[in-house]
């Protein structure tokens, strides 16, 4: 029995429709906040550096190096997201090991599936909640490289002029 079973899970609803939208609802708020405070510090630290090269005479091979690793720290928060979505599958015991547990969170968020992982019917609606989750994270992030990418087009059109 998984750790927050039994009379707690009597409780809490664990393993029922509320129950999913309970949990389902709590990890996309953790996991929204994450994303909002890592993206808000990549901004920070990347107009820093795209200020601080902005004169230099290789600044758009410098302005590319910075967005790809503004690239990799967001691919990074999304992993961390997926370590969170995969240690509530483990607590709820609704997936065995933490192998099969990020396998499964990285096909949710991603809306790929996978076809030999699956959640028992008690817990579809919070693999369907990780899914929902994974677009707003995805739409944070896309909009957050867009907004990063003008933010750089703009500093070398100054640059050149």
């Amino acid at each position: 029995m998984g750790i927050v079973e039994g009379s707690l899970g009597a409780i809490t609803g664990i393993g029922t429709w509320r129950g999913n939208w309970g949990w389902g609802l709590l990890v996309i708020f953790v996991t929204v906040t994450i994303h909002i405070i890592g993206l808000g510090l990549m901004h920070q630290r990347a107009v820093h550096v795209l200020f601080r090269v902005r004169s230099h005479p290789h600044a758009s091979a410098r302005f590319v190096l910075v967005l790809g690793v503004v690239t990799m720290l967001a691919t990074a928060l999304h992993a961390i997201e997926i370590v969170v979505w995969a240690t509530c599958y483990l607590l709820l015991s609704a997936i065995p090991d933490f192998r099969s547990a990020m396998l499964y969170s990285l096909n949710a968020m991603t809306s790929y599936g996978h076809e030999s992982l699956f959640l028992e019917p008690r817990w579809q609606l919070i693999g369907a909640a990780e899914a929902l989750n994974g677009c707003l994270l995805f739409g944070l992030t896309t909009a957050f490289l867009f907004s990063m990418f003008q933010k750089a087009l703009q500093t070398v059109e100054r640059q050149s002029q």
